[in-house]
């Protein structure tokens, strides 16, 4: 077991060579969705805005993407979730659906993971894959290696590997994806926040 804990640890201290500074896209975030002025951090609102219906905003899902696409290389963020009970994050494809109630998969453009209801974490693959974590985790963070088709996510407090994304062509940009869920209680009412990355964590 300590080997194991080794090793992954290792792996996520690799991936976070590759921070980056994300910010969050305001002309796709979903109207309900309130963003920071510094584009750091995203709750749901208590009403829907009046923003204009753009192409590129988010009108039935509570989701938004990052500024900062992938291309190519590698990059890595981290996202605090806190004890939020429900959230979604990972990466989407630039030609994405934004309109109407979309599915969550690497078919229709996705890589991402859930927590629903506190307590259940799974995979959004073709065909969902739960996931049995030890450790509600505070901290997530997201790894993105273009060339070798992979999306990846750690829980930083524990430096354990949640899941990994594996064998993918990416014919397109990625783009960060947070959903920071549907605020029906007040444990979910708290923002996810994009984290600076620390070489002392």
């Amino acid at each position: 077991m300590c080997l194991i804990f080794i090793s992954l640890s290792t792996e996520l201290v690799k991936a976070r060579r590759y921070a980056v500074d994300v910010t969050l896209d305001s002309d796709t975030a979903h109207p309900e969705l309130v963003l920071s002025e510094n584009r750091k951090q995203v709750r749901n609102g208590d009403t829907k805005q009046d923003l204009p219906d753009n192409p590129e905003r988010f009108n039935w899902c509570p989701c938004v993407l990052g500024n900062e696409g992938v291309s190519s290389g590698r990059r890595y963020w981290e996202v605090q979730v806190g004890d939020k009970t429900d959230w979604v994050l990972g990466v989407a494809r630039e030609s994405i659906s934004r309109k109407g109630k979309i599915k969550l998969s690497p078919n229709n453009g996705y890589w991402t993971i859930w927590l629903r209801d506190r307590k259940e974490y799974k995979a959004l693959a073709d065909s969902y894959v739960s996931i049995n974590l030890s450790v509600k985790p505070q901290k997530v963070g997201v790894y993105v290696d273009y060339e070798e088709g992979q999306v990846s996510f750690y829980s930083v407090e524990d430096k354990s590997h949640i899941y990994t994304f594996t064998g993918y062509k990416f014919t397109e940009k990625l783009f960060p994806f947070l959903c920071s869920g549907f605020s029906y209680c007040s444990e979910n009412s708290a923002p996810l926040i994009i984290s600076l990355v620390s070489d002392t964590d």
